[in-house]
């Protein structure tokens, strides 16, 4: 997938094909989506003991709760006896009735048999099947789903037997953001949007700054070296200085928000940003983050779930307004989505085999390696 060319030349990006065939989208949820740790929310959302999300990854339904212990755990959303489904109000909104199942305290009861299984996925009762001399319960506990997490964040191994090494999955990010407390900030408020690209598309566009003079003009009003060489020449890993006077992501670039606490004087007026494959693009400010969690749902569509974080003690002031970082934000991501569903679009012409990165897009390279090491190219 990767091909030789000449030192100095610009590299192939991905064949077209990888964004826009059905074949393509299906390998990327086998080989991607159904292996690798994918991050699926966070630990509020499931803040309590009996707290239950459901999450729809890769096709599948999950059933993540928290135990009574505190732990957070995973499990397909099936019963272990016909396979119907444990939790499924949509199924039971479409013919208005209210079937007794799923998530009961701390109980998750199917409500076709009755089998009922603990929050940590073993079965705990199965009716009538007490005069089976072979039955053993433990054999029949839910199919489970492999979890970790990190800054606050769930992440979730479809196929646990094969999920890679959780740390060396999370790079260097952890040690890149270890002042930003990540882990203690809230949910203010969320966007979602209905994106009609692929989602190595989305990534890519992410990863480089090459576009941001021509899209971005409110951006690098803040950031005025984004309009030099792409951002090619800033020092990415110390984070990106803001016009003089600004210290956050807003229009003004000022805030009435304290800085978040730990952060070094650098961080304090400077920005940064991590991509963590498959499907985790976070962007974090002196007094809030960006946190853009993607579900690809087809070849040509994306949901983006994004989440403005800030501190709790700022989100407990009686005068706490996130709107100036969420305007922002809402602005750029809008002008982002425009020219990725162009780029979609635009790949779909005949005559269109692959793009090229060009020297001042190396970060988008990555996509290429990394979707060559979960093929198995």
């Amino acid at each position: 997938m990767i091909d030789d060319e000449p030192a100095g030349a610009m590299e192939r990006s991905l064949p077209s094909s990888a964004y826009l065939t059905d074949d393509a989208h299906r390998i990327d949820i086998d080989r991607i989506f159904a292996r690798e740790w994918v991050c699926a929310g966070r630990e509020e959302d499931v803040a309590q003991p009996g707290d239950h999300r459901l999450v729809d990854l890769a096709g599948q339904s999950i059933i993540v709760v928290r135990t009574k212990a505190g732990e957070i755990r995973a499990h397909y959303n099936v019963c272990r006896h016909r396979g119907a489904r444990l939790c499924d109000p949509e199924t039971d909104a479409r013919w208005d009735v209210a079937l007794n199942g799923g998530v009961i305290g701390q109980v998750i009861r199917c409500p076709y048999h009755g089998w009922s299984y603990g929050l940590d996925g073993a079965l705990l009762a199965a009716p009538n099947l007490g005069a089976i001399a072979d039955f053993d319960k433990g054999e029949h506990g839910l199919h489970p789903v492999a979890v970790a997490v990190w800054g606050g964040f769930i992440w979730l191994g479809l196929t646990p037997e094969a999920a890679p090494d959780f740390d060396a999955a999370m790079g260097e990010a952890p040690r890149r953001l270890s002042n930003y407390p990540l882990a203690a900030m809230k949910t203010a408020r969320t966007i979602s949007y209905d994106v009609h690209a692929n989602w190595k598309l989305i990534l890519e566009n992410y990863n480089e700054c090459y576009h941001c003079a021509g899209v971005h003009p409110e951006l690098c009003d803040l950031v005025p070296e984004f309009r030099r060489n792409g951002g090619m020449h800033l020092d990415w890993e110390a984070g990106i200085p803001h016009r003089e006077g600004a210290t956050t992501y807003t229009l003004s670039g000022t805030t009435t928000r304290a800085f978040l606490p730990g952060l070094s004087e650098e961080e304090k007026v400077r920005h940064k940003g991590e991509l963590l494959y498959p499907n985790l693009m976070l962007s974090v400010s002196s007094d809030h983050a960006a946190a853009f969690i993607l579900w690809p749902e087809a070849v040509d569509r994306t949901r983006i779930e994004c989440r403005f974080l800030f501190h709790p003690d700022e989100i407990a002031r009686a005068d706490f307004d996130p709107a100036d970082a969420v305007d922002f934000w809402d602005l750029v991501n809008r002008q982002d989505w425009a020219v990725c569903e162009r780029v979609q679009r635009g790949m779909g012409a005949r005559v269109h085999e692959h793009g090229y990165y060009s020297p001042m897009e190396d970060y988008s390279l990555d996509i290429r390696r990394y979707i060559a090491r979960c093929h198995g190219e």
